[in-house]
């Protein structure tokens, strides 16, 4: 019991002190374009950034890594949401530097089945300017809890970079929303 409390201690301190918030993509530069690996409702399948797209704006929220405790957290809540995100006619699809197998399990037990999560390579990672760091500047391998609402246009709407999972669905889901309008 005590080492697991331990070993959970030390995963949230890797995932929620970092030297310098990520640079991330800003308001209306253009998404760079994701094909990748992911999986929804254990099921594997390819996604492509572009093809989503046609179907309406995307949340894609990335996280630093499955099963921890923020990222579980996250993904329930947006699991939650999810009805509201499809009415706005959003996508959601949550990526991390996991491999397929641990992004199969977190859909399912996780996501809830409710909606996708994609394997985010290291180039995916940086081309979002979304690399985690460590205190000394360090990489870590993962990626820094950052939302972005893309529309149908290819470019980014909103950007919400925060470790703290709690705002990321509301604003994402709010500015969705005000794409309709």
């Amino acid at each position: 019991m005590k080492r697991t409390i331990l070993a959970g201690l030390a995963s949230l301190a890797l995932f929620s002190v970092h030297a310098a918030a990520p640079a991330v993509l800003p308001q209306g530069a253009k998404a760079p374009q994701i094909v990748s690996q992911g999986a929804l409702a254990g099921k594997p399948f390819n996604f492509n950034l572009a093809q989503a797209l046609k179907k309406g704006p995307v949340v894609l929220y990335f996280y630093p890594k499955a099963f921890t405790q923020g990222c579980t957290l996250e993904a329930r809540a947006f699991a939650e949401a999810s009805a509201d995100f499809k009415a706005a006619g959003a996508t959601v699809v949550g990526m991390s530097a996991d491999d397929l197998p641990s992004l199969q399990r977190f859909s399912k037990e996780a996501c809830r089945d409710k909606f996708a999560v994609a394997i985010a390579s290291p180039q995916t990672i940086a081309a979002y300017d979304v690399v985690l760091r460590k205190p000394d500047g360090a990489n870590t391998g993962v990626a820094s809890r950052t939302s972005y609402v893309i529309g149908k246009d290819g470019k980014v709407k909103f950007v919400h970079s925060d470790m703290d999972y709690r705002d990321h669905v509301k604003l994402t889901l709010e500015a969705v929303r005000a794409l309709r309008r």
